[in-house]
């Protein structure tokens, strides 16, 4: 089954378990004589016993640094005696102090003064970080949630009238045709 879905076999660890006795969770269990361990197969060798090995051993996903910044807004937030902070997911690229912004559709382009994520300045975010930004003369009033921050000097985000996407259909109503009026859920616009 895991071949006919396109995966190999030999990159995925399969480890007996029991949720409710804890076998193979965190230690190797005594209940499980016949098994003797996993092993995977990917950029190193990985073997072990347990899920939690198996989780461990999961490799992170490449971070996409070298393409251009793509910040999606998730809020905007006016804090006294700071000013006006973007706050979203980096999903391409990195974000850093003294960087130029260009936020689209909005067309607001900016300084960034401080990087911070969890109350914690950061040097640099980068993809996968939850951050908040603190920009240079920009009321609240100009940006908004579904914005995307972008580097200005390094293909700035622009607004599109059309675009090609390869789609998951989700929750459809037995069959898709003619009338079907689809949600689509891009980022936080």
């Amino acid at each position: 089954f895991i071949k006919k879905v396109g995966y190999n076999p030999k990159h995925v660890p399969f480890v007996p378990i029991s949720g409710f006795n804890g076998d193979n969770m965190i230690d190797a269990s005594p209940n499980c004589p016949w098994y003797k361990g996993w092993e995977k197969e990917t950029k190193a060798k990985a073997t072990g016993k347990t899920l939690l090995e198996a989780i461990d051993a999961i490799d992170p996903p490449s971070r996409p640094t070298d393409k251009p910044l793509r910040l999606p807004l998730q809020d905007v937030y006016k804090i006294g005696g700071i000013g006006t902070v973007p706050v979203g997911r980096v999903e391409t690229g990195i974000i850093k102090a003294g960087m130029v912004v260009t936020f689209a559709p909005a067309g607001v382009t900016t300084e960034v003064k401080s990087v911070e994520m969890h109350h914690e300045q950061l040097v640099e975010g980068v993809p996968g970080d939850n951050v908040g930004f603190n920009v240079k003369n920009v009321s609240v009033k100009e940006i908004r949630r579904g914005n995307v921050a972008g580097d200005s000097k390094n293909d700035p985000p622009k607004g599109a009238e059309s675009f090609n996407a390869q789609v998951i259909v989700l929750n459809h109503p037995g069959q898709v045709g003619a009338g079907y009026a689809p949600v689509l859920d891009c980022h936080t616009a």
